[in-house]
């Protein structure tokens, strides 16, 4: 029988970085989203990983750029309030579907299993890093300008990350 981890949201976070006027990168995170693991064992080897961010949690410390971002130029998030990744194996690296705007793509993230400890209450808990890189255009994240002096104002490349803590259910 799989054990199910949920998430740890007080220790979590997701982020994701992209290139702005081809000269430096915005930040931005998602403050809302949760997460769930179930695995045979402790190894985590074939685990099913489900996930789903609220889209109007985005969060880039600028509330225009943010409410840009939850416009139907990017994320639409009245008519997709939430993106979501569902997988199958958990390994070095996670390959599953991932759905923004609601077109559904595989990707494949990069992780790093920190480890499973105990904290001081006698929870088991378990930690991962992930990164990776998507095309924004791949999911209809299509808005963009021209530079006058050649280029664009945001880069097609989107760098993703997290740093994710679990509870093993009892």
């Amino acid at each position: 029988m799989a054990t199910k981890w949920n998430l740890d949201p007080t220790h979590s976070e997701i982020t994701f970085k992209v290139k702005h006027m081809m000269i430096s990168n915005v930040k931005g995170s998602f403050r809302t989203f949760n997460a769930e693991i179930e695995a045979d064992d402790d190894t985590f080897k074939n685990a099913k990983t489900t996930a789903t961010i609220q889209t109007d949690s985005v969060f880039t410390n600028n509330t225009d750029r943010d409410n840009h971002l939850k416009s139907a130029e990017f994320f639409d998030a009245e008519a997709h309030p939430t993106i979501t990744f569902e997988s199958q194996a958990l390994n070095d690296e996670i390959t599953g579907n991932l759905t923004i705007n609601g077109i559904t793509k595989p990707i494949t993230l990069e992780v790093d299993f920190g480890g499973i400890n105990k904290d001081p209450w006698g929870n088991t808990k378990a930690g991962f890093s992930f990164e990776g890189k998507i095309n924004r255009k791949d999911f209809g994240l299509n808005w963009n300008a021209a530079l006058e002096a050649g280029g664009v104002m945001v880069s097609d490349d989107v760098k993703v990350a997290g740093e994710l803590q679990f509870v093993k259910q009892a």
